[in-house]
């Protein structure tokens, strides 16, 4: 899996370079076996956006994406589209992505619901649905976040420094620490292409059945 996210993400055309960051010597054997470049660090890091900011701050790079190990269906031109999102809006210190969100994943937890303000921006992620339709026949069109950020170098390694806040403690998730803490995040919508993350062994088929689908398996 962490083969084709590297693969994946190696096809953007707007990255100079693709970092596997690990702290598993076996991570880092398999993914030097295929040619990746790999680099180490503690493994005392209590997420996975700490282990980039390790890695980010011995690089020169103004921005810094992590793509997350979890996305086997990524592809450059979304990683692309973070990164353009991002250098077109300079009160942003970091982006994300979003595509459609199909009705079956509405209502499941591991898929990360985003609320859009009309900038562009975040104004709320989380594993219900958001927004909630008080009228069924109204419903909104609903965004799906993928695992994927793209930083400003300098936010990046200020953000692993902030304390985590109650909404990002109740959500499991880490980017409302910066919503919690008056940080924007500016989000690129991507048309016509799905994340199928790995967040439980159930998904493991739901992943080879959309490479089955496109050609890829």
């Amino acid at each position: 899996m962490v083969r084709r996210v590297y693969e994946g993400a190696a096809r953007a055309k707007r990255l100079s370079r693709v970092i596997v960051a690990t702290d598993d010597p076996r991570v880092a054997d398999a993914c030097a076996a295929f040619g990746a470049e790999v680099a180490m660090t503690s493994p005392d890091h209590p997420t996975g956006t700490d282990r980039i900011a390790e890695v980010a701050a011995r690089l020169s790079e103004e921005i810094v994406v992590n793509v997350q190990g979890d996305e086997p269906l990524i592809d450059g031109f979304v990683v692309d589209a973070a990164i353009e999102a991002l250098e077109a809006d300079p009160g942003s210190p970091m982006s994300t992505v979003v595509h459609p969100a199909d009705a079956d994943g509405l209502d499941d937890p591991n898929r990360v619901k985003v609320a859009l303000d009309f900038a562009g921006r975040a104004l709320y992620f989380s594993r219900s649905r958001i927004p909630y339709p008080r009228d069924p026949g109204a419903g909104p069109r609903w965004w799906q976040h993928v695992g994927l950020y793209a930083y400003r170098r300098p936010f990046l390694l200020d953000f692993v420094r902030l304390a985590p806040g109650v909404l990002e403690r109740v959500e499991s998730l880490e980017q409302l620490r910066a919503l919690e803490h008056g940080h924007k995040i500016r989000v690129a919508i991507v048309e016509g292409w799905r994340s199928v993350p790995v967040d439980v062994p159930e998904d493991v088929a739901r992943v080879e059945a959309a490479l089955r689908e496109a050609g890829r398996c």
